[in-house]
């Protein structure tokens, strides 16, 4: 547990007790650590540990003396298992302080930690949580872009010396974003429903900003939308493409192994213990590489009229 707060000069400053306006934010605690949160802060335990459970969904509850707001945040994968994956990240406001409750460290808390937010006040704690999702919803956007040109790139790629990792690692790309969809829809019901709350509209410049921040989680969605439509009709064709080469290989194997089968079947032919033309002839073996030759070239001539090379 780190707690901040806001001074008169406008910096925040790390605190070892809990004052009035001050944030608090944990970052995967364990179980004793939350029983002493929850004792001291007057929180539920369970409520405590929503923002610990990577299944979380995002959603909103109003209990007696706070209010709990889950969203999903999007996060590098460290196993490098996906490109990217979404967590929950919870926010508990009450009247005295601001809490939030994640299970690994991100750089969208960071931000405000280390000051990059402009006009971030610890106190403003209605104004922390629009400011949050705003900066939340900016992530969103920043790795979107991200991946559509590390997906071009491996177009690119591809175009030259098409690979199986290159294949698969669009298919990584393209479940990042069916993760970043889902997360999206579900922070809009999110927003909306704040959008009806009289406690984040109770000051005209949140509500501007709650506004805002609906708008840039739209336009997450929708290009969250159109990327994962590109990348899944790009991988698709580059699949296309590669069965369509593998399909031509196997065509010109295929008349290759007829052509040469040609004269494998003459010198079978004249191999056989019976007469047969030639066979008194010394220069038999010249007239047989001939009438090969002839059969070869006309079988390469029918197998280029059918377009088979």
């Amino acid at each position: 547990m780190k707690i901040y707060i806001t001074r008169e000069d406008g910096k925040q400053h790390k605190i070892h007790k809990i004052e009035e306006g001050c944030w608090i934010n944990l970052c995967s605690p364990n179980k004793s650590e939350i029983e002493a949160i929850s004792k001291m802060c007057q929180i539920e335990e369970a409520d405590i540990m929503l923002g610990i459970d990577e299944e979380e969904k995002a959603h909103i509850a109003v209990e007696d003396n706070y209010t709990i707001i889950v969203v999903d945040v999007p996060i590098k994968d460290s196993e490098g298992l996906h490109e990217f994956i979404t967590i929950p990240l919870e926010i508990i406001l009450t009247d005295t302080f601001i809490m939030t409750v994640c299970i690994y460290p991100i750089d969208l808390l960071q931000d405000f930690i280390e000051g990059r937010v402009k006009s971030f006040y610890t106190y403003k704690r209605t104004r922390f949580i629009l400011q949050l999702l705003y900066k939340n919803s900016s992530y969103f956007l920043h790795y979107l872009r991200y991946i559509d040109r590390v997906s071009n790139k491996v177009e690119r790629e591809l175009e030259t010396n098409m690979k199986n990792k290159d294949l698969l690692y669009l298919l990584e790309l393209e479940k990042s974003l069916v993760y970043f969809s889902t997360a999206l829809r579900a922070n809009e019901i999110v927003l909306e429903k704040m959008l009806r709350m009289d406690k984040i509209k109770q000051y005209q410049e949140d509500k501007e900003l709650l506004e805002d921040v609906i708008v840039e989680n739209k336009q997450a969605m929708e290009m969250a939308s159109v990327y994962s439509s590109i990348l899944g009709e790009t991988r698709d064709a580059f699949a296309s493409v590669i069965s369509n080469n593998l399909n031509t290989i196997m065509q010109r194997l295929t008349s290759i192994t007829i052509i040469l089968a040609l004269p494998t079947m003459i010198f079978s032919l004249f191999g056989m213990n019976v007469p047969l033309p030639f066979i008194n002839q010394p220069n038999a073996i010249i007239y047989i590489l001939i009438i090969s030759i002839i059969f070869v070239i006309i079988g390469f001539v029918i197998m280029i009229k059918k377009k088979m090379f």
